[in-house]
């Protein structure tokens, strides 16, 4: 395996402590994803340097002078705090025809916009819930063919940022209060689907043209109170003692025969390619209690720690962690944008 200078961009807010000995669980949790991709990349042997990026991207085109690096690796969850600007960063990179991992531009935008990536997905017949997008500064009114219990939630922003239990809502008056919790508080528009009834599954995807499917993953919760759904709002996902309460576990989707987890397949194929992804993505679905599959939202770029979904769901098909990075890699080298000879 050839030795290659690999940039890794990441927020000031993410970037791993020289030593992490003596850290908790806990106190690991915002940076995790960073340090086991680091460490990932040090037991590979790469030549590796560290960029944290904030509120400028001078920095990034330094970096790119001086040090020449063969690709960049993507850990970039947003850029100036706006969920929908790392695609931006990438293009930049595009335009100073550096490689990097994870998704290309234009799939970040359309994937990352919740309502315009329902659409495409819609007109490419894959069963998505119905919904309805309240615009910042506009009347919150109920669509006539919406009907309750409706999921509320920012149109751009990830990580479950802004989800609750309040996300779910069974009136005009909490939809009403939630749309403007969204708008005043994440600062966003809002989007309100139907809400679906059923089992959280994840599906990772991995490749560029050839794609590889890893099993259907499935969040669980042995210790759900009563009156509360079965949701990852953001406490389930960044509170490891409220994960713990809960009884959230997360593993492979138990009794799917070959038919179903074969449908879910290619579910996620059909997402990924009309989105136009590329790299690697996690594809977020509910079954309903008929078996039915939504698709809620493609998550490009997914997090990419030892223990969450995407990394757990390719170990269960014999691909470690350090190989997972490895091929992550060598896709965004493999990658054809524009600037490149051949892919014109």
């Amino acid at each position: 395996m050839k030795r290659m200078r690999i940039l890794v961009l990441l927020h000031e807010d993410t970037l791993p402590p020289d030593s992490v000995v003596g850290l908790s669980t806990d106190e690991m949790l915002p940076f995790q994803a960073e340090y086991d991709v680091l460490t990932a990349l040090e037991e590979l042997g790469h030549d590796v340097r560290r960029l944290a990026l904030g509120h400028e991207i001078l920095p990034l085109r330094q970096a790119v002078e001086q040090w020449q690096p063969d690709i960049a690796l993507n850990l970039l969850l947003h850029f100036q705090e706006v969920g929908i600007y790392d695609a931006h960063v990438m293009s930049y990179l595009e335009l100073l025809h550096v490689p990097y991992t994870g998704c290309n531009p234009r799939g970040l935008l359309i994937a990352s916009d919740k309502a315009l990536s329902k659409k495409v997905m819609a007109w490419h017949r894959v069963r998505v819930p119905a919904f309805a997008v309240f615009r910042r500064g506009s009347r919150v009114r109920t669509p006539r063919k919406l009907e309750f219990p409706l999921f509320v939630k920012s149109t751009v922003e990830h990580a479950s940022q802004g989800i609750s239990q309040a996300s779910i809502v069974n009136d005009e008056k909490a939809l009403v209060e939630r749309v403007e919790f969204i708008h005043r508080r994440i600062g966003t528009d809002a989007i309100a689907e139907r809400y679906i009834e059923g089992r959280e599954i994840t599906v990772g995807v991995l490749g560029n043209q050839r794609l590889t499917v890893f099993p259907a993953w499935e969040m669980t919760f042995a210790n759900l109170p009563r009156g509360t759904e079965p949701i990852a709002t953001s406490r389930v996902k960044w509170n490891r003692e409220y994960q713990e309460k809960l009884g959230v576990e997360c593993g492979p989707a138990g009794e799917l025969d070959t038919t179903q987890a074969s449908r879910l397949a290619r579910i996620a194929r059909r997402v990924y390619r009309a989105l136009g992804l590329s790299g690697y993505a996690r594809i977020d679905l509910r079954l309903d209690a008929e078996g039915r599959a939504f698709v809620l939202e493609a998550n490009p770029n997914p997090d990419l720690s030892r223990e969450e979904d995407f990394a757990t769901s390719a170990l269960e098909v014999g691909i470690e962690y350090p190989r997972l990075v490895q091929r992550i890699l060598n896709l965004g080298l493999r990658h054809s944008p524009p600037w490149r000879s051949d892919a014109l």
